[in-house]
């Protein structure tokens, strides 16, 4: 620790501890803003680059549903072999001679009408990819108003645990002159125990500003994502920066700048015109659908011949006649077999039309997908409106706080400058024994109190003005 502040038994100036910046950060340590902080926090916190999963793929759903528009292409190619009695596609004869065969085709389509489903699923889904997109944004101004509050935090542990050591400084003295006192019998034990009791408490209150500040550091290295193992210190607002602030807001101004800007209920309104447009992709699948499509076609088999020659060549049985029995024969002429190009070309076939799809009767499907899309814009109604409704109510709280906190400090300045000067008045009172020791004591803790409340309601004031910049979309910082 560096920095030592040194206060004299006697004649000791009292200044309000926010004026006074003791250095408690070792040598070399990063130092870093407010403004800084966050832009770490927005760089390196996981749950921003999770929102961006989302929105990455909510992008991958818009091209989907804009390439559902277009017309399809599709080709395939098959190979296998036949045993026993099969039919052989080339020739649509059934034989039971084992045969390979090959096929091949290509077909598109095209869909020319579908009730524009396709038409509102694109828009529905660049309404949930806009949505996703300030959902991005609300998670930064969240993370943003998080980093604001523990900054602000940090800052006021720290000038609590500056204002502990000062008073722990006070009160090791006083008890240094209480023990002189009681030596030469100036002063009883009781004067004695309590600048003792003094001492304890200024110690405890020291230890716990101590864990405070500890603690509200790390909460901030944490929302940095940053190792613990690597300290900073962070910087102090301007001196000025008190009386820079705005605090002249009112409700409506507030209120209507957010609902333009804040993306809290941009993401509501976009969900809210995603499921609107949800119900007419339901809507639209309850009609015929009419596609055109068209085909290329062709098959070879190993098994098909063709007549080299008219002259018969022998006769094989084919059957036999009802009733006599008489075997039934059939000419064999002279073959061979035809050869894959051939094949391939006589056996291509060409198709084009069109393709009408009625819906009759399908367990009533698409009307319930048409009432659950319903209840889901209404839902989405609702969820909007109660958005709306809790940013109302939040600004008016906020905007109330800045003015009530701009009269607590006025009047926490007030109560400092008079405690301190009555906490004056009792020591030269008492070191001429025109006051006791528990009378000194009172007024050293009424000055303390005072003191700790001016510098939580200095730093309270800031982050509430820094609260309204962030309703109304302004960058966070000193």
């Amino acid at each position: 620790m560096s920095g030592n502040l040194s206060i004299k038994a006697t004649g000791r100036r009292l200044v309000p501890l926010f004026l006074i910046f003791i250095c408690c950060e070792t040598q070399g340590q990063t130092k870093i803003t407010l403004e800084e902080a966050i832009d770490s926090t927005m760089v390196h916190n996981i749950e921003i680059r999770q929102a961006r999963f989302d929105e990455a793929i909510a992008a991958e759903d818009l091209k989907a549903a804009r390439g559902a528009t277009l017309p399809t292409l599709n080709g395939s190619v098959a190979a296998y072999r036949l045993f026993g009695r099969a039919l052989d596609p080339t020739t649509y004869q059934y034989n039971n001679a084992a045969a390979n065969v090959a096929q091949g085709s290509v077909y598109a389509n095209v869909t020319l009408f579908q009730g524009f489903a396709k038409m509102n699923t694109i828009k529905q889904n660049k309404y949930l990819l806009d949505a996703n997109k300030s959902n991005v944004d609300k998670i930064k101004n969240d993370l943003t108003l998080s980093v604001l509050y523990t900054y602000i935090q940090v800052l006021t542990n720290r000038d609590l645990l500056a204002a502990s050591k000062q008073q722990l400084a006070i009160a090791n003295d006083e008890l240094a002159r209480q023990k002189k006192f009681y030596k030469v019998g100036q002063k009883t034990l009781a004067d004695l125990s309590q600048a003792k009791a003094q001492v304890a408490n200024a110690e405890a209150n020291q230890i716990n500003a101590q864990n405070d500040l500890e603690r509200a550091y790390l909460t901030l290295t944490h929302f940095m994502e940053r190792d613990d193992k690597s300290p900073f210190v962070v910087v102090d607002p301007p001196k000025n920066a008190i009386d820079q602030l705005n605090t002249g807001y009112t409700n409506d101004e507030v209120y209507k700048t957010a609902l333009e800007t804040n993306p809290d209920i941009q993401v509501v309104e976009k969900r809210r015109l995603a499921a609107e447009s949800g119900v007419d992709v339901a809507k639209g699948l309850k009609y015929p659908s009419l596609s055109f499509g068209g085909g290329l076609n062709t098959s070879y088999s190993s098994s098909q011949s063709t007549v080299v020659a008219t002259q018969i060549t022998g006769a094989v049985p084919i059957g036999v006649v009802q009733n006599t029995n008489a075997a039934v024969i059939a000419p064999v002429y002279q073959t061979r077999a035809v050869s894959f190009g051939d094949q391939l070309s006589n056996n291509f076939n060409q198709a084009v039309g069109f393709t009408l799809a009625i819906p009759i009767a399908n367990g009533n499907a698409a009307n319930i997908n048409v009432r659950k899309a319903k209840l889901n814009y209404q839902n989405s109604l609702a969820t909007e409106q109660l958005a709306k409704n809790n940013m109302r109510k939040t600004i008016a709280e906020a905007v109330w706080d800045v003015h009530a906190t701009q009269k607590r400090y006025t009047s926490a300045q007030v109560t400092f400058k008079s405690a301190a000067d009555a906490f004056k008045v009792m020591q030269q009172r008492y070191s001429v024994g025109l006051a006791n020791s528990l009378e000194i004591n009172v007024a050293e803790n009424e000055r303390n109190i005072a003191e700790f409340s001016l510098i939580q309601t200095r730093y309270e004031l800031i982050l509430k003005s820094k609260i309204i910049d962030y309703y109304l979309g302004n960058k966070i910082s000193f």
